[in-house]
């Protein structure tokens, strides 16, 4: 079976491609959707379906623009009332892709229109399921996110819906079918998946604790919200702009790809009260900045955090970007539905200075110039990464603000200078943006983070363990 993985790892989402006989589908696609035109072109496929597995809340899907250049037919499942035209599938509805078989098998639980997709080749085997938000690897997804749609709808309500999806439609399928998940390992859309982006079922029916062939009901429930955090803030804001329609990716980046002068700029930011992202590398920002900007660099965790920190999507951006990436940072933004983009500062940080504008800076130093600082000075850690990877180890006398608590834990942060470092250097560096910011500007950041700690001799509960 012509079935294709397209992962993309910055957001941790898969699409499907499915091709036979000159027709093709997509399932769950990215909102820039010309590199599924440019595949199924390549194969000379018409596109006939975009196969929805859910209202997706961590990713704005490209189903809108995909449909409207192709003319293919958008599917969802049972229960599904989006805002635009669609076909809503029954429970078992059968979809032809040339020679191949989809159909479509209900499972609510993550969200109630929640639907997976068994492949079916062109001999009648089944040979795999797509399987969106209800089953990851190693994982299954979170059940809070359509909570409180109706008064009876709780967390505890969908997890005993997504119990008997798993337990009725998914698990008496044969073991060795292809289990094809929407996320993998740093999704937000669940809380331990694996880094692996498929497996056979037989095997996830093994080690997938969710999947478990004598748990009950209650005990699903409650190992599924045991630890699981609140979800990031654009989520709902996501899932109406899936359900209610969006501007075409094409406007939003002829909008966004404006390049301004370093006076423009500046007057755009006053007028507008846009905030200025800079998603240049972490060490370009350190060395020098325009006041008040807040980083989160292309290089990283980029979409995520910016969901997870600007938070509403309507918000008017400004740009600092590396020379050519403009249309990436646009485009990576509008995956998560921040469509606002005004505008980006043409010539960068060279041509506000050289305009005469202020700058500001960061200090920043290698993990072998903070060992040195801290043998000789009373001083303060700050470390920015999550509870988890802090308690796995840390410096001893590290106190933990993780980055995506910073905006609740100001009054946590000292007076007093401090030093601070997350695990490898990216995320102290937005931190410590969204600090100065707030007009905390004394702190010194630690590059490479504990990665780079770890190879010098400061104490941390992995050295100390290790001693005693």
């Amino acid at each position: 079976m012509k079935i294709e993985q397209i992962y993309t790892g910055c957001i941790a989402q898969a699409a499907y491609y499915l091709e036979s006989n000159g027709e093709a589908a997509i399932f769950d696609p990215l909102r820039e959707v010309q590199p599924y035109i440019d595949k199924a072109a390549k194969d000379g496929a018409e596109i006939k379906y975009i196969f929805e597995t859910h209202f997706h809340a961590d990713f704005v899907s490209g189903h809108l623009d995909l449909s409207q250049k192709t003319g293919a037919q958008i599917v969802y499942g049972p229960t599904a009332k989006p805002g635009f035209s669609a076909h809503i599938a029954t429970d078992g509805e059968e979809f032809k892709v040339g020679k191949y078989t989809v159909r479509a098998i209900h499972t609510p639980g993550h969200t109630m229109e929640s639907t997976c997709y068994l492949l079916i080749d062109e001999n009648n085997n089944i040979h795999g399921i797509i399987t969106g938000d209800t089953l990851f690897i190693g994982d299954v997804g979170r059940p809070d996110l359509a909570q409180g749609l109706t008064l009876e709808l709780t967390q505890e309500v969908l997890a005993g819906h997504l119990y008997d999806s798993l337990r009725n439609k998914i698990m008496p399928l044969p073991d060795d079918i292809t289990v094809y998940p929407s996320h993998g390992a740093g999704s937000a859309c669940g809380k331990n998946m694996s880094k692996e982006t498929t497996d056979t079922l037989g095997n996830q029916k093994k080690v997938n604790y969710a999947l478990r062939a004598d748990m009950t009901k209650e005990e699903f429930t409650k190992e599924l919200l045991d630890g699981l955090g609140a979800p990031p803030a654009y989520f709902p804001q996501n899932v109406m702009l899936n359900i209610n329609g969006y501007q075409s990716l094409d406007k939003i980046i002829e909008r966004g790809s404006r390049a301004l002068s370093p006076e423009e700029f500046k007057q755009k930011a006053g007028d507008t009260e846009a905030i200025i992202l800079d998603v240049r590398h972490e060490d370009d920002f350190c060395e020098a900045h325009i006041p008040g900007s807040i980083f989160i660099g292309l290089n990283g965790n980029f979409a995520p955090w910016v969901g997870a920190l600007i938070m509403d999507v309507n918000q008017p951006l400004l740009l600092v970007t590396p020379e050519g990436k403009e249309q990436e940072a646009i485009t990576r933004l509008a995956r998560v539905g921040f469509d606002n983009t005004l505008g980006y500062l043409k010539g960068g940080i060279s041509a506000w200075k050289n305009a005469g504008f202020e700058t500001d800076s960061l200090a920043s130093i290698s993990p072998e110039e903070f060992e040195s600082a801290i043998a000789n000075e009373e001083h303060t850690i700050i470390d920015s990464r999550k509870p988890g990877e802090f308690s796995g180890g840390h410096i001893l006398e590290a106190v933990n603000i993780p980055l995506d608590n910073v905006n609740e834990r100001l009054n946590e942060i000292p007076d007093r200078h401090f030093y601070i470092h997350c695990a490898g250097g990216y995320r102290s560096v937005i931190m410590a943006s969204i600090l100065k910011g707030r007009g905390i500007h004394n702190m010194t950041n630690v590059q490479k983070g504990f990665a780079g700690i770890k190879n010098t001799n400061i104490p941390t509960t992995l050295n100390s363990a290790a001693c005693s």
